[in-house]
């Protein structure tokens, strides 16, 4: 009788995961009825000739935890970038003293591209000079390693306390770019705090990894809260993180419930079919998605994956997702980057969305454009390193 039980309930378990499989793939994952549009309002807030004028990797963490939703008038979001200018811009040119830091933050309060409503913070040295905010200090940090930073977000259930992603990259001479990632940190920063943030705890983490091909992965690409306070359309109550291995820029999904996010031995990881401690076990969900990336929940139900595509191409693009880890449609083209690549050393990266700074029925996305000859150019374009923006409005029929 126990052996006909226990088939029973097996067989049972079965069923609902080959039912749950059959809802998702019936999913539509190929299409999506939008535009899209530049955002000049948003490209102006970031053009800067005094103080910080420059930088990538922007993330947007609203502090006070909704992240599924717009932000309102008086709410405070944080931005958070890594490379980062800091200095002047005089008649074109930027002016002798300028300054290149690892990251910085910045606050906005509310949710339009007020330039009076936003207040860049970084750090200072010992002779009063422009330092960045974020600098490693965990037991697996080499001196010469720096940071460059993922996704985060605040965590409800830990006392509000802000959780980012930071990457410690070390300079190399080999390779195509002469850097490195070599370890993936956890950087939790106490409710109350105020930038420069100087009172915070850093953690390595066990979520860098490398595979047979030698090619390193590492989690905090992006960050998808799925919880009730967070405004999230269907909470199952989990963190999900997601990942990138590879040079097919492969990306992979972890979880979390909110409460553990400190403890790693209570991660799981996807492997295509079930959620396993394991995180060797991980599978690639899909491809071509960029370093840093978004998932964000649309108005039906449906999740929108928003990347650069490739890594580093002049397409910002979507994949459409029946769940927060999949499966994931084809590459839809979202938006041409092209005619911003005025020069052929000019180039795009790590598109985003930002749901708290996005009106309801439309997404705001932002795009990096840098260059291979950083300094050359900015000598011609100061204001060429930034983020740029597009709205994304969602067709509701």
């Amino acid at each position: 009788m126990k052996k006909i039980v226990a088939i029973c309930i097996a067989l049972g378990v079965t069923v609902l995961k080959l039912a749950a499989q059959s809802a998702s793939t019936a999913v539509n994952l190929t299409d999506l009825k939008f535009t899209v549009e530049a955002a000049p309002d948003w490209n102006a807030l970031l053009k800067r000739d005094q103080g910080w004028f420059g930088g990538d990797g922007i993330y947007t963490i609203p502090l006070n935890g909704v992240e599924n939703k717009q932000a309102k008038a008086n709410d405070k979001i944080l931005f958070i970038f890594s490379d980062s200018m800091i200095g002047k811009i005089e008649n074109g040119k930027m002016a002798p003293g300028y300054k290149m830091l690892h990251n910085s933050v910045a606050w906005l309060t509310g949710n339009q591209p007020a330039d009076a409503q936003m207040k860049f913070y970084w750090d200072t040295d010992k002779k009063s000079q422009p330092e960045t905010v974020f600098i490693p200090h965990t037991a697996q940090t080499d001196s010469s390693d720096y940071y460059w930073l993922g996704d985060g977000f605040v965590n409800q259930e830990m006392n509000n306390a802000i959780y980012i992603f930071g990457y410690r990259v070390r300079n190399v001479s080999t390779g195509a770019f002469g850097f490195k990632e070599v370890g993936n940190t956890l950087i939790k920063i106490p409710v109350g705090a105020q930038p420069p943030y100087r009172d915070v705890k850093q953690m390595d983490t066990p979520f860098y990894l490398t595979d047979k091909n030698g090619d390193i992965g590492s989690f905090g690409a992006g960050i998808y809260v799925n919880t009730k306070k967070a405004g999230a359309v269907k909470p199952d109550g989990y963190i999900y993180v997601y990942g990138v291995r590879g040079m097919a820029k492969n990306l992979m999904v972890a979880r979390v419930l909110p409460k553990d996010f400190e403890n790693f031995a209570n991660w799981t990881f996807y492997d295509g079919q079930n959620w396993v401690k394991d995180m060797n076990k991980i599978a690639d969900v899909t491809n071509s998605v960029s370093n840093e990336l978004s998932l964000t929940a649309l108005p039906d139900g449906r999740y929108a994956l928003i990347f650069q595509v490739g890594g580093m191409s002049a397409n910002v693009g979507m994949r459409i997702g029946a769940t927060p880890y999949g499966p994931f449609g084809p590459v839809i083209k979202v938006w041409d980057c092209q005619p911003d690549l005025e020069e052929k050393t000019y180039v795009v990266y790590n598109a985003k969305a930002h749901p708290s700074l996005s009106a309801p029925g439309e997404l705001l996305i932002s795009y990096n454009i840098n260059s291979v000859e950083f300094i050359k150019d900015l000598g011609k374009n100061p204001n060429l390193y930034r983020p740029r923006f597009i709205r994304m409005k969602i067709s509701s029929k």
